[in-house]
Order: C-alpha cells, then structure tokens, then sequence
C-alpha cells in the first residue's frame, strides 16, 4: 500500500502550485495524481494573462500576492529546473462610456489595496501603445508591472521544484475515488492502486465535480467551452504591446513569443455545458475571422495578419464564477481548488500558499480564503459587488 501525507488530484498550475507550497511547508511525502499529463488540460489552453485588474477585492488580492512569484521566481520558487515564462509587457483594461465611472472607483479601490495601476486618458494610451484606436474608449486603467507567462512551463517549473522537495508525481494515473472512513479521508484509490493520506485536495479542474461525488461531496461547477487564437504579428508591432482587456469591443488579446499574438473572445459558450471528456478542442471554423474582426478595429495593424493557429480549451464555471477554496463539508482531511471560470492561472501562486496555510496550520494567513468558502451558495452570499456593464451574451466578466 502506497502512502503519503498528502495527495494532490490534478496536475494542471493549481495542483502544481499547491504541492510545491505543501512541499515547502514541510509535507516530504506529496503525491501528484494526474489523469492525463501535466498541464495537458485547461491549464496547457490558458491564456495565461497575469494582471491585477478584479473588479473585487478578494480576487484582486489573491492576483497581488501572486504578482511576486512572477517576478522573483527564481528566489521564491527556484530557478534550476525552469521558469514560468513571465514577460512584462504592461497591462490595460478599456472601457466605453458607460464603464468609465466604474472604472474609476476600481482603480481607486485596486490602488488602497496596493496595486500599482493608474487611470490614463485615450491620448495617454496612444502613447503607451503606438497605433491603438481610442476613438470609442472613454478611460483605461494601465499596470506597468503586468503580463502574460507560459502556463505549461509555469506548471512544470512549480512541479519541479516540489519534487525537489519531495513530492511525486504519477501521470496517466487516474483517481477512481476519493476514500472516506468515518467521516474523514483515508486517501484515493487510483487506476495503478490505492494510496493512503490524511489529506486530499482535489484541483482537478472540470473533474471536479466527478472526483468530489466519490466522497459525497458536491461541487457546483458547469464546464464551458472557450477559444483562442494566434496571429502573425506584423512589423508595426514587431516589439510586442500591451496585453489588452477590451470591455468596449469583447476581444483580449497579449503577445505570444517574438512574432505572434493571441486574442480571444469574451462570449464563452455559457449556454452550451461542455464534456469534459469529449469536447472539440480546436477553433471553429468561423472563430479566427470573429476575433480578427474585433481585434483588428483596435489594433488596425492586425486586421489583416494571418491567422496560424487556436485552440478550445474549458472554464470551470462556478455558480457566481468565482472560486471555491476551501475544505470540503463534511468530510475531514479534503480539500478544494475548484471553479476558478477561467480565470485562475495568474492566481495559482497564492491559492497553492493559501490552500498550503490552510492544511497545515488550520488557517491561511497570507491571503483572505473567506470569501471563496464552500458554504457561500448555501448562505446565499454571493454578491461580489458592482462589476463591469456588459452585454449578456458574452458570457464572461472581467
């Protein structure tokens, strides 16, 4: 029988960033359990932006204590084995007219909690990003400190470091069931054997739902289909640009290496569950010309580039799409990182160091994990205060 202290379900960026900070926190035996392989799901289809930009502080909070590991990876993660690919390109969220006053309150409330972002007017942003169209835009909110990092290389450079310090990891393993006894965990049974912990914790992303109900635990998630795309990026922006979130047009868009740019569209398929164990995972055929049109009325240089490649990936869509991170209802010793709706990657760091805290303390203290329990749908607190006004069939907030 295979033992240890803790088990960890999933090898996307939040299973790999909670073993390494269970790892560091001094747990030597972590196994990593992945279905497939690591990052092969969600996390390897992220857009992978990183910016701080929430509209709610306990989001923006965790994407501020994150911020750091993408910047200081090699003295707070470790360097050897990899990195995460953070490139520092600035960030800018645009809003029209009938966001702009909402923007400014949530510059004002992201600047008290410490976020280095300003207000800038259409004229300051065509300076920041030479050949931008402003025309429609009222305001845009500009961090200099943000990005976009490679989330495959962020997921391995975190698994490397935990193995490091201990943990394993098992891929093409699937968990067939989380066992319980007496109301507490007694470890997962796995397509290659059981193995015994005290703790799981279950950050299997639009598995979630499936590997919970083993142990009688519901977890409220619907899987979402949701593209991007790849463009070649023409000479007027050969030096990369701004990682643009657009609620004025419904397009996001970063750089991608020297010569490429990624965009997608906020309208994910809401409407449409997906499975997660059947889903087309390549673009529609319509989808590059949809977000070149957009993308291409901000960026006039892109509007004829050609496309090169997409993807579909999925968002695991919580009921008020935020996440769930917390300890399991009633069941002793399990944990959840789940719901996360596609916005998770640039979060990842603080939700492993807060999950981390949690488990072997009793309690996270270096970021708030209250506001994501558990128990909010049932208590009817789901009110995450005032977002941006956008049209009802995107399907997406920022």
């Amino acid at each position: 029988m295979a033992t240890a202290d803790a088990v960890v379900i999933g090898a996307g960026v939040m299973g790999a960033s909670i073993a390494f900070h269970l790892a560091r926190a001094g747990l030597r035996r972590v196994a990593v359990v992945e279905q497939g392989e690591v990052a092969g799901a969600s996390t390897g289809r992220s857009g992978a932006l990183v910016r701080m930009h929430y509209t709610n502080a306990p989001e923006a909070r965790l994407a501020l204590a994150s911020l750091a590991y993408f910047h200081h990876w090699g003295d707070l993660v470790g360097g050897r084995d990899g990195d995460c690919g953070f490139r520092r390109t600035g960030f800018a969220m645009l809003v029209g007219p009938a966001n702009a006053g909402r923007l400014r309150r949530t510059v004002a409330m992201l600047q008290a909690l410490g976020v280095n972002t300003r207000l800038v007017e259409p004229a300051e942003l065509r300076a920041l990003q030479p050949g931008i169209a402003v025309d429609d835009l009222a305001l845009a909110a500009y961090e200099p400190d943000s990005g976009y990092a490679d989330p495959v290389a962020t997921t391995r450079a975190f698994l490397a470091a935990a193995r490091a310090r201990g943990a394993t990891l098992q891929e093409q393993t699937p968990v067939t069931g989380i066992r319980v006894t007496g109301g507490r965990v007694a470890g997962v049974a796995t397509a290659a054997g059981p193995i015994d912990a005290p703790v799981v914790v279950c950050a299997a992303g639009c598995w979630n739902d499936r590997v919970a109900a083993t142990a009688g635990v519901a977890v409220p998630i619907t899987p979402v289909r949701s593209q991007w795309a790849l463009y070649r990026r023409p000479p007027a922006l050969a030096g990369g640009h701004l990682v643009l979130i657009d609620t004025a047009l419904g397009v996001y868009t970063r750089p991608h290496g020297d010569d490429l740019t990624l965009a997608g569209l906020a309208a994910a398929e809401v409407g449409r569950p997906a499975d997660p164990d059947r889903f087309d995972g390549d673009n529609d055929p319509d989808y590059p010309a949809r977000v070149l049109a957009q993308l291409g009325r901000r960026l006039p240089a892109l509007r004829a580039q050609p496309y090169v490649r997409g993807c579909a990936g999925l968002y695991d869509l919580s009921p008020d799409t935020r996440a769930i991170i917390d300890r399991a209802p009633g069941v002793d010793g399990l944990y959840l990182a789940a719901g996360f709706s596609g916005t998770g990657f640039k979060k990842s760091p603080a939700v492993g160091l807060g999950l981390a805290e949690l488990i072997t303390a009793g309690r996270a203290t270096t970021v708030d994990l209250h506001p994501f329990r558990a128990g909010r749908f049932a208590e009817g607190d789901t009110d995450w205060g005032e977002e941006y006004e956008l049209p009802a069939a995107w399907g997406h907030r920022f």
